[in-house]
């Protein structure tokens, strides 16, 4: 059975929107086993000046449920 569930990650780097969706996989992993795909249904970020101190990925995963 597969199964969908969003889950949210905060990144406090502020290298790129890759990084922290790269984090973001990688921490939604530890929680959530037999991901199947995963796709990033949200970004944001919080900007203070020219900086970007915190990035927000909503990821939305499928997988499966054994």
């Amino acid at each position: 059975m597969s199964v969908l569930k969003v889950i949210e990650v905060l990144s406090n780097s502020d290298k790129s929107w890759e990084d922290a969706t790269r984090k973001a996989v990688k921490e939604a992993s530890k929680t959530v086993k037999n991901i199947r795909s995963v796709y990033v249904q949200d970004q944001s970020a919080i900007v203070k000046g020219d900086d970007v101190t915190e990035f927000r990925v909503n990821l939305k995963l499928t997988f499966e449920v054994k």
